[in-house]
């Protein structure tokens, strides 16, 4: 039998440029983010995985698959500056919860855009000013040492300069006291952002909230629990009706 690979469509090419500026994502992120059931979710991967614009990966066995865009699905939707996302055991679970985040983000607030770290660093790094980072201090060759958010909420219209950017920290993991409270100083005095949400794992939301009170950043800063984003996900996901065909 010959194959016959799918062509890339507005919808597949969309999907993988998502995958592409997200790093990498889950099937349930997907389904939250176009309405969809996960098995729909997991067929429409499925099918740009067989072709090769996708690759999945599954480093941690107790949570779900991740796919990622290979050099192939990066040069049909040609995103500026981004090279295929590294994927381990390490990063894993951060990255599956960032892309729920993202997709939860876009459909509660449709007229913002949200982009990734590796998007943000990118544009910061073609204009050189920091667009939605924190500023930690100096480098050994006097540039800033920027601290980069997970997630970036933009106003469409930022252009007009009407408002500034959201930065959203999905925060899982404890980090050292000293560190935390310095990256919470800086987002305190930082002038590029209109606030930061902290998605905080129970341990890391009692260290965060502990950085916050020493460093009275409470006007900048939120703190919420990630289990809030994480059942608002499988709400949304689980409770569609809307399914599509495996080949759509």
């Amino acid at each position: 039998m010959v194959r016959t690979d799918p062509a890339p469509s507005p919808e597949r090419m969309a999907i993988v440029g998502w995958i592409a500026r997200m790093g990498a994502i889950t099937a349930e992120a997907l389904a939250v983010r176009q309405g969809i059931t996960i098995a729909s979710a997991r067929a429409r991967l499925g099918i740009l995985e067989q072709v090769g614009w996708l690759s999945r990966m599954r480093p941690l066995a107790e949570r779900p698959a991740l796919y990622r865009a290979t050099r192939a699905g990066l040069r049909i939707t040609a995103p500026r500056g981004l090279e295929p996302c590294r994927v381990s055991a390490f990063n894993a679970h951060h990255l599956s919860v960032c892309a729920l985040a993202a997709a939860i983000l876009e459909r509660c607030y449709p007229d913002h855009l949200v982009l990734g770290e590796r998007e943000l660093r990118r544009d910061e790094r073609e204009r050189g000013v920091p667009l939605a980072s924190a500023r930690l201090g100096s480098g050994p060759d006097g540039g800033p040492m920027l601290h980069r958010p997970d997630l970036v909420l933009w106003p469409r219209n930022l252009e007009e300069r009407t408002a500034l950017p959201v930065a959203v920290e999905v925060e899982l993991t404890v980090k050292a006291p000293r560190r935390l409270t310095d990256i919470c100083r800086a987002w305190a005095r930082c002038r590029c952002v209109a606030g930061v949400l902290y998605l905080a794992s129970p341990a890391a939301h009692r260290a965060v909230s502990r950085a916050i009170e020493q460093t009275r950043a409470g006007e900048a800063i939120v703190v919420v629990p990630v289990e809030v984003l994480t059942e608002t996900g499988v709400t949304c996901a689980t409770a569609t009706e809307r399914t599509v065909p495996s080949d759509a």
